[in-house]
């Protein structure tokens, strides 16, 4: 399956600002069963951009916009091309959990294992845990598919119930959240109680239905835990699926930190607004390599081009950090 992805950002100051520096990462990743065939970064106000792989193999994209302007839009356009990946049984033999540790004591997992920004362990996690029953039995991939669904279950999908930095905490004392908390939840179980390395992955997913509770106009995120035999298997805890054909990866790393789509400072007093849209659309056959998207029209008022502004007299300047959450 082939399938078009445009992802606009759009942020919108109040007063003009002097510089913006931004990195992202929404360029899709080339390995497992996904290749990235086409990508495209526009950017207004124009600035040259550059690139470089981080040491898990992401792209990374980065400007430098030293000029005044009253907004910023970003829009990413990627043709991928999916697979079916490999068949995940239910289950293993109990044998599993020796070959797993096996694995780990051989292998360079540590950053996947040991707690990070988003991901360190916490009262209300350890009392999640026990009313979970998370612990190592049966074989690995038995307990990651139970801890998938147990997730789905215990949580209520609420749109913006947290915020792009919201500690684990908010969504376990309040049992909502978006895929961000979810993957991050689900990350810390896994890593603290099962001792599987685990790994946040940033992306998108294609919505063919109405079941996902995932929102279809913003990125998604889940999970992937190394499993013997197999490899990095992904779960989705926000849908209770595995990651399959619909869910395009484009960047991985020990929690949201590491790959937000967006992050970046700019220079000015001023207040940001926030704005994202993101659409997947499938392709039935193979497409034209340099084919161009189509805009949509409820797009348009957000990808107006940048004004113009008038000369503004120097202000003191200050740093905000910008991004963007995943839902």
């Amino acid at each position: 399956m082939y399938y078009s992805i445009r992802h606009l950002t759009k942020f919108l100051y109040d007063k003009p600002v002097s510089e913006s520096m931004m990195e992202t990462r929404m360029h899709p990743r080339s390995d497992q069963n996904q290749r990235c065939l086409t990508f495209h970064l526009s950017v207004s106000p124009r600035c040259r951009v550059f690139s470089y792989r981080d040491h898990l193999a992401n792209h990374v994209h980065h400007f430098d916009i030293p000029g005044q302007h009253g907004q910023l839009v970003i829009v990413a356009e990627s043709l991928v091309d999916m697979q079916a990946p490999v068949l995940v049984p239910a289950s293993l033999t109990p044998a599993a959990w020796s070959e797993l540790d096996a694995m780990v004591e051989v292998g360079d997992y540590w950053e996947m294992l040991f707690p990070s920004e988003f991901t360190a362990p916490t009262s209300a996690l350890d009392e999640l845990a026990k009313h979970l029953g998370v612990e190592r039995t049966d074989d690995p991939l038995l307990c990651l598919h139970e801890l998938n669904q147990q997730i789905y279950d215990y949580f209520d999908y609420v749109p913006k119930s947290t915020k792009v930095d919201s500690p684990i905490d908010v969504a376990l004392t309040s049992r909502t959240g978006v895929c961000q908390d979810f993957a991050h939840i689900m990350i810390t179980l896994v890593r603290s109680k099962l001792r599987i390395p685990c790994r946040y992955v940033s992306g998108y997913l294609f919505h063919e239905d109405r079941s996902d509770r995932s929102s279809e106009s913003a990125t998604h995120a889940w999970v992937e835990a190394l499993i013997p035999g197999y490899g990095w298997v992904g779960f989705d805890p926000t849908n209770s699926l595995l990651a399959g054909e619909r869910h395009i990866r484009t960047a991985i790393g020990r929690d949201y930190s590491d790959v937000p789509p967006t992050h970046g400072i700019f220079r000015g007093r001023a207040k940001s607004q926030l704005s994202v849209a993101v659409r997947v659309t499938p392709s039935i056959g193979t497409p034209s390599l340099d084919q161009e998207l189509p805009v949509p029209e409820d797009w348009s008022i957000l990808v107006e081009k940048a004004q113009a502004l008038p000369e503004q007299p120097p202000t003191p300047t200050r740093q905000q950090q910008m991004a963007q959450q995943q839902q």
